[in-house]
């Protein structure tokens, strides 16, 4: 391992990575490291990241070769993904809807409960304003102390005061209307540890009153500003950024007299002390741990902090199934009366939270009874509620489903094994038909589809020899017709042709291994050459055989006969007496004479003869030359009628003219859609380009053929013969390999 780590590049970037990085550290203990170095441990860190996701993916592959490559493993694997992985997100999702469900309920709860405390402390300044405002002002101070001390029972922490008020809330212009019960100074009662009380009502709070919630910093509840007002909020930058003071909230409600022109406001104030948040635990479940103001307040603020007194609330022992979680509570700034969010830090229990709520279904019918309510709280089975027995049976059906998954697991590892091992099996009779044992059966056990599949195996394995042999036999002929090709090829002329003043280009690709289209060059003597076109009916070896047939009698027949009419009907003569009678043959035969600058033919049968003058005066046009003629090897007479109908014509020739011989499988090359390439665009090539030399043309005309035919198949075999006047040169089909494989291509 470690020579494999040291050889391996991503090995030895791990290694000096790591030197690297413990030289640095070393070094750092010593002396600030300077910046250059840093850079360098941060590559360092990179090369040990590199090299370590290689060989995580190294691990990876060697595991998935390892453990995968048994289909056993690969099934349960397979099984467990399928089976246990979604019945695990399913639990999983449904628990974390279930936390974010308690989670909202419990910020709705504290929320609910901050409201209620608001309320009362409404409630209880309004009255206060109410009393003040009957009674003799020279008795506030007592008054406010007997409401103190009521209100003390409850909320030790609560505080009032009694603060004037500088405008006035008619919506009239009554100004000189004297304001009810003016104060010149507050009046305050209560401890007002929290921060100093208040010494105006601030502008920006209503004629209506306030009810909300107020933060402050305990870390400077003892200080105000210059003219003796408490600020809600405390800026950060008053307290050093590594410390958290703690951080408190206040129930804060102002209540006005009835009066059109109040002289005072009462303020009170309830702190969310120990006590408070003992009894929101006691009826919710829920305490309140840390508070962050995250935006509002004054510019820039942020109180960061555990709630004063936050250990108070909490209960003598942990709670089961303890979580936090969060809320948002919306807070005034008492100086501006901005608003702004605190952030809540909860700790809830999802039992404590459910105790209680069973607690309020097992609630007495009526405060102090005793006794328990029969449906209107909720359904009671014995000393049970119905929400309890509901859970019970929730656990109950829980358990079975786990049991039930347990016996699937089972059930499934044991079908993973049956299918295992019939697998196995066939993997067993594939590695002995590999080494060549083809008498290998496999047991069949069970007649399922896998059964079904090893009996197949078995008689695969029965007739697989047969199979090799018909494959060795395949071979064999594909050689054999290889042989044949080549040999048929040697029969087409490939010498180059020594005529003065005459230039050929040919090609012939077969629609198969061997075809039955001919065509040849006869050197009749220094002046005259005979050019043969022929094309035997049908394809493959039969018409290849016939074809090599035709090419000696056709070297015979041109020695004797000076006219093509005369060789036709002589060769007609001879061929229909050995030719099959479901067979023919199509020929053009012609002799160029360049003595007498004619070239004279005869078409048996043929397709036509196009030709292209040269001319530099008039248009080029392409002509068509058709003579009558009949196919050969017909056996209708003794001749009489194919002699008959051929006609032989003479044409003069000149430098320049270009005839072009060719077979049906040229005009008749079909596209995917069964259209046909036709005469009138191989007479528009020859047209277009018919000036350019022979091979350059030839290769128009069969790029032109393979671009019409596309990826349809070649159904038949294309000779294509290009003869032009005044030109040395020629191009044997030995010469034409590669065009020719493209085209069959």
């Amino acid at each position: 391992m470690q020579y494999g780590l040291i050889r391996a590049l991503s090995g030895r970037a791990i290694v000096i990575g790591a030197v690297v990085k413990i030289a640095i550290a070393a070094l750092g203990l010593v002396t600030p490291v300077p910046r250059a170095l840093g850079v360098l441990d941060t590559l360092a860190s990179i090369a040990i990241a590199a090299g370590g996701l290689y060989f995580l993916s190294r691990a990876v592959a060697l595991a998935n070769e390892r453990l995968l490559w048994r289909l056993r493993h690969k099934l349960i694997i397979s099984y467990i993904f399928i089976g246990f992985i979604p019945a695990f997100l399913i639990v999983a999702f449904f628990l974390l809807v279930g936390l974010i469900l308690f989670s909202t309920f419990s910020s709705y709860l504290v929320q609910s409960r901050l409201q209620v405390l608001s309320d009362h402390v409404g409630g209880l300044a309004d009255s206060i304003a109410l009393e003040i405002q009957r009674s003799d002002t020279r008795e506030l101070a007592d008054l406010l102390a007997r409401r103190q001390s009521v209100e003390a029972r409850a909320f030790p922490r609560v505080s009032i005061a009694v603060a004037p008020l500088t405008r006035s809330c008619r919506r009239s212009a009554e100004a000189s209307e004297a304001r009810t019960g003016a104060l010149t100074a507050p009046v305050t009662v209560g401890a007002w540890s929290h921060m100093p009380p208040p010494t105006v009502v601030p502008e920006w709070i209503g004629c209506d009153g306030f009810r909300g919630l107020l933060a402050y910093s305990a870390a400077r509840a003892d200080r105000g500003d210059a003219g003796g007002r408490g600020r809600g909020v405390v800026p950060s930058g008053l307290v050093p950024s590594g410390d958290r003071p703690p951080v408190g909230l206040i129930v804060r409600a102002v209540g006005f007299p009835l009066s059109a022109a109040p002289g005072y406001g009462v303020i009170v104030d309830l702190v969310v002390d120990a006590t408070v948040k003992r009894q929101l635990w006691k009826d919710s479940g829920v305490e309140l741990e840390q508070v962050t103001q995250v935006f509002g307040g004054d510019v820039g603020t942020l109180v960061a902090g555990t709630l004063v007194d936050g250990d108070a609330g909490r209960p003598s022992s942990e709670a089961a199934l303890p979580f936090s979680s969060v809320s948002f509570l919306t807070y005034r700034d008492w100086t501006t009366g901005r608003t702004g969010s605190l952030l809540v830090s909860l700790k809830l229990s999802v039992v404590d939270i459910y105790e209680r709520l069973s607690e309020a279904e097992r609630a007495p019918a009526h405060p102090g009874d005793g006794q328990e309510t029969a449906l209107p709280r909720g359904l009671v089975m014995g000393r049970r509620s119905f929400g309890e027995g509901l859970l019970l049976v929730l656990v109950g059906i829980g358990a079975l489903l786990f049991i039930i998954e347990i016996a699937a697991f089972v059930t499934g590892l044991m079908l993973a094994r049956s299918i295992t091992g019939s697998v196995h099996e066939l993997f067993a009779g594939t590695e002995r038909v590999r080494r060549g044992d083809f008498t290998y059966k496999i047991a069949i056990r069970v007649r399922d589809q896998l059964g079904e599949l090893a009996a197949s195996f078995n008689s695969m394995t029965a007739s697989i020899g047969g199979l090799l042999r018909d494959a060795e036999e395949k071979k064999r002929l594909e050689e054999e017709l290889r042989i044949a090709h080549e040999i048929q090829m040697s029969l087409l002329p490939s010498a180059p042709l020594n005529l003065e003043g005459i230039s050929v280009s040919a090609l012939c690709v077969p629609a198969r291994e061997v075809g039955g289209d001919y065509y040849d060059f006869l050197v009749l003597d220094n002046e005259r050459l005979g050019v043969l076109i022929a094309d035997v009916s049908g394809k493959g070896t039969s018409a290849a055989l016939y074809m090599a047939e035709l090419k000696g009698l056709m070297l015979s027949l041109s020695r004797i006969h000076t006219s093509p009419r005369e060789l036709l009907i002589d060769a007609n003569r001879i061929i229909a007496a050995h030719l099959d009678a479901r067979s023919f043959i199509t020929m053009t035969y012609a002799i160029v004479d360049l003595r007498a600058r004619t070239m004279t033919y005869a078409r048996a049968g043929h397709t036509p003869l196009m030709y292209q003058r040269a001319a530099d005066d008039v248009p080029r046009g392409v002509q068509t030359a058709a003579p009558e003629g009949m196919v050969l090897g017909l056996k209708l007479d003794r001749g009489e009628t194919f002699e008959r109908l051929l006609r032989e014509e003479t044409v003069a020739i000149r430098d320049g003219d270009l005839y072009v011989f060719f077979t049906d499988g040229i005009t008749e090359a079909m596209n995917v859609d069964n259209d046909c390439f036709g005469e009138a665009r191989l007479s528009q090539l020859i047209e277009d380009y018919g000036h350019l030399p022979s091979e350059e043309l030839r290769e128009r005309v069969i790029g032109a053929i393979r671009d019409f035919v596309g990826q349809a198949p070649q159904h038949d075999d294309m000779t294509l013969i290009l003869l032009r006047i005044g030109e040395r040169q020629h191009v044997g089909p030995r010469d034409q390999a590669e065009t020719a494989g493209a085209l069959g291509a």
